[in-house]
């Protein structure tokens, strides 16, 4: 799904950071990415690395027309 704005549990904008990530870490540790990107506390770093992108796979089944 769509990554969220902040952090459920401390409200920190995490969502600016996802994309960076993402590409990132097809070449680099995750843990050494999200210490780059100055992501710290355990909260901000669960939501970044539990986040599944289904949008392509979602979008399939939107009902199209009337």
């Amino acid at each position: 799904m769509i990554i969220p704005i902040r952090c459920f549990s401390c409200g920190a904008v995490v969502a600016d950071k996802y994309e960076k990530f993402k590409e990132r870490t097809k070449k680099e540790d995750a843990k050494k990415v999200l210490d780059s990107l100055g992501i710290e506390r355990y909260c901000c770093r669960r939501m970044i690395l539990s986040q599944a992108d289904f949008i392509d796979e979602v979008i399939q089944f939107e009902k199209m027309g009337p």
